[in-house]
Formats: C-alpha cells, structure tokens, sequence
C-alpha cells in the first residue's frame, strides 16, 4: 500500500505539469531562493500577468509562500517543503 502523502505528492505533480505556465515556473522556482513574478517572467519569455496567475495557483497549493503579501507589486516567493518534495519528484521524472 502506497503512503498518502505520496500520492499527495503525485496528485500535485500531474496538476502541476497539466498546465504549462505551472510547470514553467515551478522550473524557475528551482534555481532561485526568492523570486518575483517579473523575474520568472523576464527569465522565460511569459507574461506577468500569466507567471502571477501561476504563482496564486502554487500558493494555494501550498508549494510556494509569498514573503511580502502586504506588498501589492513586487512580491517575493519561495518554495516550501511540500513544493521541496515536489520539485525533487520532478527532478527524478521531467528534468
């Protein structure tokens, strides 16, 4: 019998590659310790506004945090642990 948490992290994995804006900045996220929406964006050719959307969506699957949420631009994101196993999974299968 597999580990819920594992199959947790699976579910994320297959949401996370569905769509590419996702898959695209959870790539960016693994090279940065903090980074912004514009940063991502200058990096892979993609709107702000398409990396922003990107980022709500990772926050709210808790693998992203944003340390400036009072801040209304220019805010600053880092992986969390759940988005640390997620990005190692990844690793093993799509980079």
């Amino acid at each position: 019998m597999q580990d819920p948490k594992e199959n947790s992290i699976d579910e994320l994995l297959i949401w996370l590659i569905t769509v590419d804006r996702r898959l695209i900045l959870m790539k960016s996220m693994r090279s940065h310790n903090v980074i912004t929406a514009s940063d991502i964006a200058h990096e892979t050719n993609r709107s702000t506004q398409n990396i922003s959307r990107a980022l709500k969506e990772l926050e709210y699957k808790n693998l992203i945090v944003c340390l400036t949420p009072d801040k209304s631009t220019w805010k600053k994101y880092i992986v969390t642990d759940l988005g640390k196993k997620v990005l190692q999974k990844m690793e093993d299968k799509y980079f």
